[in-house]
């Protein structure tokens, strides 16, 4: 299930700090991405961080965190249908999923003990948890959004996450990003909110983008998307950056006015999303997250099938906020002649209060 990916001490060193695992799911990168601020605060904070994760995740964090310990521990390795059927799909993958929480539920045991892990960090992945040490469960999807059993799924995701000792929300209590998606009456748990998880910060621009695009999300649905974006903006005469999210290359092309990018690293692409007057992604939650904390223009592409995704999608767009298009129907130039409706994201976030988030670590 695991394997150790460099040299770990397999016994405390005289420094002693606190160890924290800290485990994306490997649904996208967009759990990965907000772990690294969570990552950065641990460290400042004196806790040594070790990741676990696999496949795109773990190429983005090690991108990240070069000098931090990781272990290669197997995703839920979760697949998109072509025709956008998530509903059905996730169905026939639950067994599967339901296979890897309890081999992850098993790894763990043997990872403190190999590892001496103090606590845990899991975003999204239901068996990494202990009895034994504070394991935290992080979401933002509460009040899960499907077109079937939607009252069963919710109470088998109360049921796993009861398991853990606290449940972080990734969002702002008060000005929420994630409107309906996190508001339940009376939790069974204890929740937290984190405020905003973003690694970025407000730049000045460095040179003056039209648009930029960026891809994500499991395939094949991320392919199908990075093959619509390009043609559409190859077509363009508009000076654009199409992001690919594939930290596993390293690769960077121009056609015409458009750069093609595989993968940017967070300051990288914090730079080149301050340089971009309008953002054309998918509506996953982190991604929202980032534009917000930069105050953009956005358009959001759901992905087929994925109700959380059009939910959100749907939410900003009645809002006049964030124009929102379904991908067989995505025109880029109609979109753009849209975006005058639009206010864009203006958002004044608090700032997270980590110390309180890291108490249940010293206890």
């Amino acid at each position: 299930m695991y394997k150790n990916t460099s040299f770990f001490k397999y016994f405390r060193s005289v420094n002693s700090k606190k160890k924290i695992l800290i485990a994306p799911l490997d649904w996208g990168l967009g759990h990965a991405t907000r772990c690294i601020p969570i990552a950065k605060a641990l460290m400042a904070c004196n806790y040594e961080v070790i990741f676990a994760c696999d496949g795109r995740p773990l190429k983005l964090l090690k991108n990240e965190f070069p000098d931090n310990d990781f272990i290669k521990l197997a995703g839920y390795d979760i697949s998109y249908p072509k025709n956008g059927n998530m509903t059905w799909s996730m169905m026939w993958q639950s067994f599967k999923i339901l296979r890897k929480i309890k081999a992850e539920n098993k790894a763990i045991k043997s990872l403190i003990q190999d590892f001496k892990i103090d606590g845990i960090i899991s975003d999204n992945r239901y068996g990494l948890r202990h009895a034994d040490i504070p394991s935290v469960f992080i979401t933002h999807q509460l009040n899960i959004q499907s077109n079937y059993f939607q009252s069963t799924i919710q109470n088998i995701n109360f049921k796993f996450i009861k398991k853990f000792d606290e449940c972080w929300i990734a969002d702002s209590e008060f000005n929420r990003l994630s409107a309906d998606l996190s508001t339940i009456n009376k939790p069974a748990f204890p929740i937290k909110f984190t405020g905003l998880l973003s690694r970025f910060k407000k730049l000045s621009k460095t040179e003056e983008i039209e648009v930029l695009a960026i891809v994500s999300g499991p395939e094949p649905q991320r392919t199908l998307f990075e093959n619509i974006l390009f043609e559409q903006l190859t077509d363009s005469n508009r000076k654009a950056t199409l992001v690919l999210g594939k930290p596993e290359l390293n690769k960077t092309q121009q056609c015409g006015n458009l750069k093609v990018i595989s993968h940017l690293n967070a300051e990288s692409l914090n730079q080149e999303m301050s340089n971009a007057n309008l953002v054309i992604s998918r509506s996953g939650y982190s991604t929202i997250m980032d534009v917000a904390i930069l105050n953009k223009k956005a358009i959001f592409i759901p992905t087929p099938g994925q109700t959380e995704q059009l939910y959100l999608a749907t939410h900003f767009d009645k809002q006049k906020i964030a124009f929102a298009e379904h991908q067989h129907n995505f025109n880029l130039e109609k979109a753009i002649e849209k975006m005058p409706e639009y206010s864009g994201f203006d958002n004044n976030a608090e700032e997270n209060d980590w110390q309180s988030l890291f108490k249940i670590f010293e206890a």
